[in-house]
């Protein structure tokens, strides 16, 4: 049986975005899914998930009716209600808790379980309306933003195309192969079409490090060491741009007199690499004119995250890469679009004053931490779209915990029975973004894509945007977009962007919003309040607890380091067929991934007596895991790697791996550190 095919958007929190083309077998079905090939990014490619994507919009398991909590919070045990019902019970036990605590003790969180404009952001349009708590979404990205806007300014870059034409690609802190497939194709072209080098700084030898031409293998959380001393190389050596750098940064003799101290044998020490590694690593990169950075956030989720982005960011223009085409770098295309979200976001309702709870701090806001609370009452109601906080949150035991609460109202809007799903008192039955409208923007490239639904909805799942406007109408919440259909909303955003309406887009299923290449190289100005790329941050301006950030590129002591208690470092990268907690549930995802595993390298394995496939035991103060040890000698003695974010199932104890993670937020602006966890190893 085959179909048609039609144009889409992929939803999911990952940098490429993909513009698809969707095979739709029959209103209710799909069938093959493709990266869109007139899209001049995407080129034909998605990832090898979203390609047996049917294995997901019609997994048996999917949530298909509304629910009702009939046993204790925990035990699965649930009843279907109408949506009436639901949606009535909702709206009751939202005005409880605001009836005895006042409207902050309602808190809407909503995370990148779906990354689209209208259908994540919408619930921000009933929080503002009804006074509800505020969230800082700063579980993710936050932290490398920082980092970014410290030298930078705004999230904008060299066009990640331009990697077709660069001589030398650095994948820093991020696994393409494995999270922007879309990227290898253009790495791809250069190395076919100009001999081009890949090169990749990671902390272990995941699968873009194989593919690599030049590889530099780092403890976690020291790139702001191995940039430091790259930097040192070029200044010493006359590889660095003098001329740039009187242009366009705050390059002075105090900067230089700093990173004269940086040598490769200092950095050697901190990183784990050997001086010659370094030397020889810092003479290719100053003698590529066209070097081209594309840096991740993998790097960044640590607890000096944001010093160590910015120290990367430095590279460029220390050399003055950023001057030709295929030369600087890319993080992040969140800069390339000025969106005017205030009617989806019911901006003009907005209250100021109204406390904002940090995403990262769930477990401690929903067990009475007075500091994560602001000072406020405890959250008596919790409405969660798009976040499957009980895997994915830092912290997971007080996660639970305070899920578990039993005066704690929850409503959870979900597509599966999720870990948090099964602690709600009602769930609701979300659609995939195949079943529903919305508009996307692509974070690893320069394209607003349009995402139209493919099919209806799945059973009587509903999308985010029409729950947040059927409990409007049972709060009695007025705002003009609780009456508009998805579709009215982003032909609103569009037209107040002062960008072509729906009907425009549609031709093609896109905006390409790339930038000339002297806007988007810096050749004029870097976009912050000086104009030039500063060396030296001002944090306090990034973000409200600037305390021990370095004033100058430097590897920032502030992670949790490894002690005699603790003399291991883990990370816990992304699983390849795994994305964050989705995916976990597809058969084949699950098949290609097996089950966790930890990687533990061969010398401190033989050191402790673990064999391969020996139970292992790591744990800190805040827990213990058990699981499976497999020897890999692609990272540093005294790392450990955890690939994946499993299902807490997937462990003998109930709870997944970051029941390790801390929630403290990370200097200066906040954010999780799911890469800084200092633990010890012993067999199980």
């Amino acid at each position: 049986m085959s179909g048609t095919y039609h144009r889409t958007t992929c939803s999911h929190d990952c940098p490429s975005v993909c513009l698809l083309e969707v095979e739709r077998l029959d209103a209710r079905t799909i069938g093959r899914v493709r990266g869109s090939k007139a899209n001049s990014y995407t080129a034909g490619v998605t990832c090898a998930k979203m390609a047996r994507y049917a294995e997901r919009v019609h997994h048996p398991d999917r949530l298909t009716t509304p629910l009702r909590r009939t046993g204790e919070k925990g035990a699965a045990a649930f009843a279907e209600i109408s949506w009436e019902d639901a949606l009535g019970e909702v709206a009751e036990g939202f005005t409880r808790a605001a009836q005895a605590g006042g409207a902050e003790t309602v808190w809407p969180v909503h995370s990148g379980g779906n990354m689209g404009q209208v259908q994540r952001y919408g619930v921000e349009r009933l929080r503002h309306v009804m006074g509800y708590s505020r969230e800082l979404p700063s579980i993710c990205i936050t932290p490398s933003m920082a980092g970014w806007r410290a030298g930078v300014g705004l999230g904008i870059g060299a066009d990640p195309r331009e990697m077709a034409e660069a001589d030398l690609i650095i994948a820093w802190g991020t696994n393409l192969v494995s999270t922007q497939v879309n990227a290898m194709s253009h790495v791809a072209r250069a190395r076919k079409q100009r001999g081009a080098k890949l090169a990749v700084v990671d902390i272990y030898a995941n699968p873009t490090v194989e593919a690599a031409d030049i590889a530099l293998i780092i403890r976690p959380g020291t790139d702001g060491a191995l940039a430091a001393a790259i930097m040192h190389v070029l200044l010493d050596e006359g590889l660095a741009d003098r001329g740039y750098l009187a242009a366009l940064t705050d390059f002075d003799d105090r900067i230089e007199a700093h990173l004269a101290s940086k040598t490769p044998a200092w950095a050697a020490a901190v990183t784990g690499l050997t001086a010659d590694e370094i030397i020889r690593f810092a003479r290719l990169y100053g003698e590529t004119e066209k070097s081209f950075l594309r840096m991740g956030i993998g790097f960044s989720r640590s607890h000096n995250g944001a010093a160590n982005l910015h120290a990367v960011s430095c590279l460029p223009a220390m050399t003055g890469a950023w001057r030709h085409t295929g030369g600087g770098a890319f993080f992040v295309g969140s800069g390339f679009w000025k969106l005017d979200t205030s009617l989806i976001q019911g901006l003009d309702a907005l209250d100021d004053t109204i406390r904002v709870l940090a995403q990262p701090s769930i477990g401690p806001i929903l067990t009475g931490d007075t500091d994560a609370l602001k000072g406020g009452p405890p959250v008596g109601a919790l409405f969660l779209q798009n976040f499957n906080c009980a895997v994915t949150a830092p912290d997971s035991a007080s996660v639970g915990r305070g899920l578990a609460r039993t005066d704690l109202f929850t409503c959870v809007h979900e597509q599966f029975m999720t870990p948090t799903a099964r602690m709600a008192d009602i769930v609701l039955p979300a659609t995939s973004f195949m079943e529903h409208d919305d508009i996307y923007i692509g974070f690893g490239h320069t394209h607003l894509g349009l995402g139209p639904k493919v099919i209806e909805p799945v059973g009587e799942a509903r999308s985010n945007h029409d729950v947040v406007n059927g409990l409007a109408e049972k709060l009695g919440a007025s705002h003009a977009g609780f009456a508009m259909s998805a579709w009215e909303m982003i032909d609103a955003l569009l037209t107040q962007s002062g960008l072509p309406g729906v009907e425009t887009v549609k031709e093609t299923g896109w905006i390409d919003g790339a930038l000339p290449f002297d806007e988007a190289h810096f050749i004029n100005a870097f976009p912050n309040p000086t104009g030039r790329f500063r060396f030296r941050p001002d944090w306090p301006s990034i973000g409200p607890d600037p305390e021990g950030m370095p004033p100058l590129p430097d590897h920032a002591p502030l992670i949790n380091a490894a002690d005699q208690t603790h003399p291991f470092r883990l990370v816990t990268p992304p699983a390849r067929s795994f994305l964050n907690s989705s995916f976990t549930e597809t058969p084949t995802s699950r098949a290609r991934e097996g089950a966790p595993r930890l990687l533990v390298h061969p010398e401190d394995a033989k050191r402790l007596g673990l064999g391969e496939g020996a139970g292992a035991q790591i744990g800190n103060a805040q827990g213990l895991l058990n699981l499976p040890a497999r020897l890999f000698s692609g990272l540093q003695p005294g790392v450990l790697v955890l690939e994946g974010v499993w299902p807490n199932d997937d462990f003998a104890g109930g709870l997944g791996v970051n029941l390790l993670t801390d929630a403290r937020p990370v200097a200066p602006s906040g954010g999780a550190a799911f890469h800084d966890q200092a633990v010890w190893l012993r067999p199980a």
